[in-house]
Formats: C-alpha cells, sequence, structure tokens
C-alpha cells in the first residue's frame, strides 16, 4: 500500500506544484518590467588578499552629528568647516560642531523618492579658487554657491540641451585650481538618481558620461559617451587627466584632453567592488569609496546576476527596487590606489556595522570624512590609528 500512497502523493504533489507555478508564470510573463537588462560580461572578482585582505579598520570611525542629517554624499571642507549637501536637498555647513542650512538648490516637500526630483539631491561637491562652492545636484543641474551668503548661482541646468539631450543624472564634478573648467558625470540618460539601481541592473550604456563646462565661455562639451553609470570624477593632481569610475563595470577609466572624442584608457579595471566617488590622498594618490563588494572568495551577487538579464527581469517584475536593495550585502570598503592605479591599502567594515553606504572618502588633516548617500552621519577615522 505504501507505494501506492507515495504515488499518490507524488501525483498530488505534482498537480499542486504545477496549479501554483502555472498562474506564477504566467503573471510573471504578463507583468511588465521597468528595466531592459544587457548581458554584462565581468571578469571573476580580484582576490581579497594582500593589501585587500579583509579588516575591520573602518569600524574604528567615529560617527558624527549622528541623526542630525542624512545621506551626506560629498563633503569638502574650507579651513576647518565642513560642508555637505544631504538627501533632503540641503547644502549644509558645519562649523564648530554646529550644523546650518546654508542653501537649498529645490524646494519641499521632501521625503520620498517621488519627492526627489522637486527637493533636489546634492551630490558631488568641490570648492573652487574663491572659495565657493561648485555643486552637482542630481535634478537641477550643476551650481556655484556662496557659503556666505547662501547664494546659489546656476552653471548648467538640467534643463538645458546638450547636444539635444537635457542631463537626466548629474552625479560627480572635479574642477581645475584655476577654477575655469569643471568636468562633471552625467549618470543616465534615462534614469533618474532615485532610480540608480535600475541603471545598475539594466547594465545598459546610456550616459553622456563625461562633460565639460567652461566658467568662461559658460560652453558644455561632451568628451566621453557609452559607460554604465559614470560616477565620481577626479582630476589628477597635475591635471593632465580626469579619473571617471563606471560603476556598473567596476573600473576606472581616464580621459586625457586632446585625445579623439572619448580618447579614453583603463586606469583600474575589475575592482573589488562597484565604485563610487573619487578624492585625491595626501599621498599623491587617490581614495576610492565602494558601493558595494564583489567578495573573492565569497558569493557575488552582482556577478551572478551580471550575465543573466532573464533572472533581472523577473526579480523586478516582481520586487520593489527597495526591497532588493536589502539583498545587497551592507559591506563598507574604502581603498587607497597610488598615481598609477595600483592598490596601496584597503580599509573593511564587514557587515556595515559602524559605518554603512560609504559614497565618498574626503581626506583631510590627518583624518578620513566618509560620506554616505544615506547614512544619518559623517563617518571620520584616524588615519594615524589604523
Amino acid at each position: 500500500g505504501s507505494t501506492y500512497s507515495s504515488k499518490v502523493f507524488r501525483v498530488t504533489f505534482l498537480t499542486l506544484a504545477v496549479s501554483v507555478a502555472v498562474p506564477v508564470l504566467g503573471v510573471t510573463v504578463l507583468l511588465d518590467c521597468p528595466i531592459d537588462p544587457q548581458p554584462i560580461s565581468l571578469k571573476e572578482p580580484p582576490l581579497l588578499t594582500g593589501v585587500l585582505e579583509p579588516n575591520t579598520k573602518l569600524r574604528k570611525a567615529e560617527r558624527l552629528w549622528e541623526n542630525q542629517l542624512v545621506g551626506p554624499e560629498s563633503i569638502v571642507n574650507i579651513g576647518d568647516v565642513l560642508f555637505t549637501g544631504t538627501a533632503d536637498g540641503k547644502i549644509i555647513k558645519i562649523e564648530d560642531g554646529e550644523i546650518q542650512t546654508i542653501a537649498r538648490i529645490g524646494h519641499g516637500p521632501c521625503g520620498g523618492r517621488e519627492d526627489e526630483p522637486t527637493c533636489g539631491r546634492p551630490l558631488g561637491m568641490r570648492v573652487g579658487p574663491n572659495n565657493t562652492l561648485f555643486v552637482a545636484d542630481a535634478y537641477y543641474g550643476l551650481y556655484e554657491v556662496d557659503p556666505d551668503a547662501g547664494e546659489t548661482k546656476t552653471l548648467v541646468s538640467a534643463e538645458t540641451l546638450i547636444e539635444g539631450q537635457k542631463l537626466s543624472f548629474v552625479n560627480d564634478l572635479t574642477v581645475t585650481r584655476d577654477g575655469r573648467k569643471i568636468y562633471f558625470t552625467d549618470s543616465s540618460s534615462k534614469w533618474q538618481r532615485r532610480d540608480y539601481l535600475f541603471l545598475i541592473m539594466e547594465g545598459t550604456d546610456d550616459g553622456r558620461h563625461l562633460l565639460e563646462y567652461d566658467t568662461v565661455t559658460k560652453e558644455v562639451k561632451v568628451l566621453m559617451v557609452g559607460l554604465r553609470f559614470p560616477n565620481g570624477v577626479q582630476l589628477s593632481p597635475a591635471e593632465d587627466f580626469v579619473l571617471v569610475q563606471e560603476t556598473t563595470m567596476a573600473r576606472i577609466r581616464y580621459y586625457v584632453s586632446g585625445l579623439m572624442k572619448g580618447g579614453a584608457d583603463m586606469f583600474v579595471e575589475n575592482m573589488p567592488g562597484l565604485p563610487d566617488n573619487i578624492r585625491l590622498s595626501s599621498s599623491g594618490g587617490y581614495w576610492v569609496a565602494m558601493a558595494a563588494v564583489r567578495p573573492n572568495p565569497g558569493f557575488s551577487l552582482l556577478d551572478f546576476l551580471s550575465e543573466k538579464p532573464w533572472i533581472k527581469t523577473m526579480i523586478f517584475k516582481l520586487l520593489s527596487q527597495e526591497t532588493v536593495t536589502k539583498f545587497v550585502p551592507k559591506y563598507s570598503l574604502v581603498v587607497e590606489l597610488s598615481e598609477t592605479g595600483s592598490y596601496k591599502r584597503s580599509f573593511h567594515d564587514p557587515n556595515g556595522v559602524t559605518v554603512a553606504y560609504v559614497s565618498e572618502v574626503h581626506e583631510h588633516n590627518g583624518h578620513l570624512y566618509l560620506g554616505s548617500f544615506r547614512s544619518p552621519y559623517i563617518g571620520r577615522l584616524d588615519l594615524q590609528h589604523v
């Protein structure tokens, strides 16, 4: 009788499984997918050994101004006064430990995803030669802000047509020492900042990634196109080339002016994470903050999905960006590169215990200030104690 009952069980089980699976598949097929993912071929991530060996050095950071600000993405200083832009659209000044809002580019209400385009989102920030702030706002464009008067001046509006296209996702900028030229990134011509996860997962090369604004002639030139999520930018110390982080491809390209259009070469390939912002280090190299890590040894979800667009399609038919974000491991990683792009050292915080979601590393007076696109604090790491 037992073989009969196990057969009945098997048939019942299969019938049930099919009756559940068919509608689910049917619904999934009928559901729209917000993205049209492209297969991307990444090399196997580098082994986390040698200078990349995991450690807990970032856990020595302290959290400053916790719960007094949210998402301080990029950080600059004029003397000992710090400036940053936050997720609620503010440009703030921190002097003697006191936080003060000095400007806003957008207007309220601010809070949810749907408010971002009107609220504005200041991302990359730099100090110009006259101690004014240059700010890249994801939705509004390129601005100059007077840190004393709080006045904002539009340099390049996101509404301006540049080679027939508006700016969709202004991300980071770097300024020459004389303040004449600003190099900046437009991460996508399709997605806005609030859909950055769609941009990463879709993997398309739709950004006009590196642009140049001349503050004297007021001209904007497109220098590079066809990168996958260009993000942080940094002029070399000698100002003879510009580095551009290509987040989705886990690499850094460099652009040398005078080369043919798009005349770019690889600076660092196949990085151990997805690079966000890049800033100068006091040793003549560069600090790179990783938006996500590609563990090896270990399982890298990003690498697993990169060549399987159909799985990405299923995921985004069924789950929201917020839900998917929860599956990305919370691992904080910062690397220092030499002037030639080799790894000098790395600071880790596995599981993002002390500092999470590091988007930028700003070095000032022997400390690293750690910006974050979503944490409610600024991290500070004393370099003498790591």
